[in-house]
């Protein structure tokens, strides 16, 4: 069965750092687009950052640029999300996705909460 299995996520104070992870299974995870979205309460789901299949080239939302790093480990089966500085409006649930042509996967996800 494939599965994509989110950790990480907890309570942070502003300003403090996590790091997510994401484990494949059961595909061949290294063929696949990465990418990380997450969900606040009464939002849509949005994209905060991808990275291909190699991690060339990563992208980010405007958002989390300078504050959050993608990365992947093929021979894990992993995609991290590095957040640092983190904020209060970055309090969501955070989901991994990974797609290749017409075959898509999604984790269940994992809350952050930024909260004083």
């Amino acid at each position: 069965e494939v599965q994509l299995v989110e950790s990480g996520g907890g309570m942070v104070q502003p300003g403090g750092s996590l790091r997510l992870s994401c484990a494949a299974s059961e595909f061949t995870f290294s063929s696949y687009f990465m990418s990380w979205y997450r969900q606040a309460p009464g939002k849509e789901r949005e994209l905060v950052a991808t990275i291909p299949t190699f991690g060339v080239s990563t992208n980010y939302a405007d958002s989390v640029k300078g504050r959050f790093t993608i990365s992947r480990d093929n021979a894990k089966n992993t995609v991290y999300l590095r957040m640092n500085s983190l904020k209060p409006e970055d309090t969501a649930v955070y989901y991994c996705r990974a797609t290749m042509y017409k075959y898509e996967y999604w984790g269940q996800g994992t809350q952050v909460t930024v909260s004083s």
